[in-house]
């Protein structure tokens, strides 16, 4: 917020300088130039197909778990009382390490998103960067961060075309 401010000062005392009119403003919706990006699809579909992995490996997990459950249940009369107690603690143990592995899935889905985003990022990052510096943009805005409440589009250059240019994206 302070950095908001503090622009907002710098642009409204070069205003009352005289010098706004060499000013240059540009504003982009990042998250759509990197959607446009043929990477991100890639990307998409290699986090989708690890998320897939593990929930399959999560069903086939649970699946056992039922059957032994089930199995338990059938035959528990049966069992004598150390039996019983083994197979009980059997699915205790099952279950627990279902559990391990939902939280151990989560967080490596988690890291292999940003393994297979943050390239991208980086990518589109610079690109904008460059962009602005080869143009003589004073400021950059990005709309889709929410950090601009009010621009107007007459006095701010649109840079998408630039930075989807710059990234060879037509």
């Amino acid at each position: 917020m302070k950095r908001i401010f503090g622009i907002a000062a710098l642009v409204l005392i070069m205003v009352s300088a005289g010098q706004a009119q060499n000013l240059k403003f540009g504003h982009i919706n990042s998250d759509e130039l990197i959607r446009a990006l043929p990477e991100f699809d890639t990307a998409n579909a290699n986090l989708e197909k690890f998320r897939q992995e593990l929930v399959n490996n999560l069903e086939l997990m649970s699946v056992e778990l039922n059957n032994k459950s089930d199995a338990f249940n059938k035959e528990s009369k049966n069992y004598t009382e150390i039996v019983r107690q083994s197979k009980e603690q059997e699915l205790v143990d099952l279950n627990r390490r279902i559990q391990e592995f939902q939280v151990n899935a989560q967080e490596q889905l988690q890291n292999k998103q940003v393994e297979l985003f943050q390239p991208i990022y980086n990518k589109v990052d610079k690109a904008i960067k460059d962009v602005g510096k080869e143009n003589g943009f004073l400021y950059v805005f990005d709309i889709a961060k929410g950090s601009v409440l009010y621009f107007d589009e007459t006095k701010s250059t649109n840079i998408m075309a630039l930075a989807k240019s710059k990234l060879g994206i037509k």
